[in-house]
Order: structure tokens, then C-alpha cells, then sequence
């Protein structure tokens, strides 16, 4: 399990290796994508809170990167942090999040990106529940959802 401590030496050393990588040009990243989700995901936007699709959907299933469908969240470790963003404690595994230090807007706080493509996903912080304390604040647009076939 990642701990707080685990991320910021991510975010100062080093992140895990990906299993994969996907790498595409501007231009083919704005053709699979709606403006929205290029926005955020290739120009670290945000959106605005309580917006997003996926803040209260609670249905079984993974959630995907929106640009290159890699595995990042698994619903069982969804939480209702009442932030308005989908908000995560730990991720798939841990080689799938990409952490960076982020001092824009006069803040200090870290980023979280998808490790596979880059995708800009949100930002993770201490203030989640036990046993992690990490709260994976994620854009609804950056993320799409797996859903579990019921048998």
C-alpha cells in the first residue's frame, strides 16, 4: 500500500517504470479526444467541482485513463471525499500513477498523472481515510469507467 511518504519520493526521485507507453502528437490527441477532455487531460485543467459524471457513480468496475484506456482505479477503493471529484485511496497498482511536484497558482501540491500516456488526472493529498490517508482527487473527464458485467 502507497503511503504519503511514498509520494513524495516519487514526486522528488522518480516514478516507478509503466508497463506500457502510449505516445501520440497534439494533434492526434485532439482527434480522440472532446475539447473538454483535452483541456484537462493534455493542459492540466480542471473541472469545476460536483460537475463531473463520475463524482457519485458508485457502479462496480475499473477506472480508465480517457486517453489510452491504462488501468488506474478500481471502484472498490472509491470514497465520497465531498470535494466534488471522484476521489480514490490507492491506485491499481503502483506503477500506474505518475507523481510530480506542482507549485502553480502560488500552491505546493502534487500532481497525478497517468504513467502510461501522461494524462494530467488531478492532484493526491494526505487527507484521505485509513489506512492510506491518501486522497486521489481525480477529473471525472480524465477517467472513464469499466463497468463489471453482473453474471
Amino acid at each position: 500500500m502507497l503511503t504519503w511518504k511514498d509520494v513524495i519520493n516519487f514526486s522528488v526521485n522518480g516514478n516507478p517504470t509503466p508497463d506500457k507507453r502510449v505516445e501520440k502528437s497534439e494533434a492526434e490527441w485532439r482527434a480522440l479526444l472532446t475539447p473538454e477532455q483535452y483541456r484537462i487531460t493534455r493542459q492540466k485543467g480542471t473541472e469545476r467541482p460536483h460537475s463531473g459524471a463520475l463524482c457519485s457513480t458508485h457502479d462496480t468496475g475499473k477506472y480508465n485513463c480517457i486517453c489510452c484506456n491504462a488501468p488506474l482505479f478500481d471502484s472498490t477503493i472509491k470514497f465520497d471525499s465531498s470535494s466534488g471529484w471522484p476521489s480514490f485511496t490507492q491506485p491499481v497498482k503502483p506503477n500506474v500513477i505518475k507523481y510530480e511536484k506542482d507549485t502553480a497558482f502560488g500552491m505546493v501540491r502534487v500532481e497525478i498523472m497517468c504513467s502510461t500516456c501522461d494524462a494530467h488526472l488531478g492532484h493526491i493529498f494526505p487527507d484521505g481515510p485509513e489506512p492510506s490517508g491518501l486522497r486521489y482527487c481525480v477529473n471525472s473527464e480524465s477517467i472513464q469507467l469499466e463497468r463489471e458485467e453482473n453474471d
